[in-house]
């Protein structure tokens, strides 16, 4: 055989391999979304009547099922080896507070990159509201976000005034009744490729920064957030809100903190759910920067916020261009030169799939149970 034979015949064993392992990936997926999702709705049905009496019992027991159902996603991640790295201010120490994170929008690789992330931080994803595009409800795990109460917001200019409107009213019935604490917000509103075009032209038509990496900002639903649990007292001191945030909480339920996260993908490439399912991309790192702003810092009257939002997404593009050009962020002082590895637990998500296993095969036969009283 010839070199040329030879190495033809690497090529093609390693394709089919590369494909094999895109088809049991893909498969496991499949199967793990078949024992989970339909076992999660089941339990909360089951647990309907605390809803009834006791509805704080009700969302915290609820709380730990979707954090533990995040947790499978977490695994599709983990599992095909794209590793999240933490550059940035620290976030450890707001975990238990209410905070606004809002982050750019790149794919629908996004979500999943930030469920890994967060699934390795307690008490984050018991206590998260995700507001995300309308085109998700129908997806196989709308029903998991309808019944954990997150927002489906409605894109376009028509529909605009009145999707704030139903946000507000969440707000004040889905989000401050279950003590929610962190919620999730892509202000761009879509992903950079299918916006930075029409971004970029309205950029040149208001004079405003031309952006390559992001796109600009929308603020009604952050202008929405701030009106209904905006911060009322006046307070520029981080030490200050750390000391006297659990009384800022109590007294009435208002944001601590906005958490700003730039995700920046391996060269410049963002990393799709189709990807994080089959595997189909080499093992590589996924970069997030955290800075972390009082929410107090941040203005509530619109034209001011508006700069606000601006802003940071222009040092969000700074950053990237860095990061691309470079392959690195900046570094806070006191802060790993290389950043910090999530680390997850394999065992954890071992006992996580037992149990959601477990839950569909109890699950079955009551169901079939039942069906054999009534026929």
């Amino acid at each position: 055989m010839s070199g040329r034979e030879s190495s033809t015949a690497i090529r093609l064993f390693n394709n089919a391999v590369h494909l094999v392992k895109c088809i049991v990936r893909t498969s496991f997926v499949i199967l793990n979304n078949a024992y989970c999702i339909p076992t999660y709705v089941v339990w909360m049905m089951l647990l309907f009547p605390i809803k009834l009496y006791q509805p704080q019992v009700y969302w915290r027991i609820e709380g730990l099922f979707f954090h533990w159902l995040l947790a499978m996603v977490s695994t599709w991640t983990w599992s095909a080896g794209y590793d999240i790295i933490e550059h940035g201010d620290d976030i450890q120490r707001i975990t238990s507070d209410r905070t606004l994170v809002i982050a750019n929008h790149q794919s629908t690789g996004d979500v999943p990159i930030l469920m890994t992330t967060f699934n390795a931080k307690p008490n984050v994803l018991p206590n998260l509201m995700w507001i995300m595009d309308r085109i998700f409800k129908f997806t196989n795990f709308g029903i998991v976000s309808i019944l954990h109460q997150d927002f489906f917001i409605v894109s376009g200019r028509d529909k605009r005034g009145e999707s704030l409107q139903q946000l507000e009213k969440h707000l004040r019935t889905s989000y401050i009744p279950p003590g929610r604490k962190w919620m999730v917000l892509f202000p761009e509103g879509g992903f950079l490729r299918k916006r930075r075009e029409t971004s970029q032209r309205y950029a040149k038509k208001n004079n405003l920064p031309i952006l390559e990496y992001v796109t600009l900002p929308r603020v009604g639903a952050m202008q929405t957030i701030y009106n209904v649990v905006g911060p009322t007292q006046n307070n520029n001191s981080i030490d200050h809100q750390l000391n006297n945030r659990s009384n800022m909480t109590v007294a009435k339920p208002e944001l601590s903190w906005v958490l700003d996260i730039t995700i920046a993908y391996p060269q410049g490439k963002p990393i799709d759910l189709p990807t994080i399912v089959t595997g189909s991309r080499p093992p590589c790192d996924t970069v997030l920067f955290y800075r972390v702003y009082p929410s107090s810092q941040v203005p509530k009257e619109p034209e001011l916020l508006t700069k606000w939002l601006y802003d940071r997404w222009v040092e969000k593009e700074a950053l990237l261009e860095n990061f691309y050009k470079y392959g690195t962020f900046p570094q806070a002082p006191g802060t790993p030169q290389n950043g910090s590895k999530i680390q997850q637990d394999p065992l954890r998500f071992l006992v996580l799939h037992l149990f959601f296993i477990t839950s569909s095969y109890i699950h079955y036969n009551m169901l079939a149970y039942v069906w054999s009283c009534i026929w």
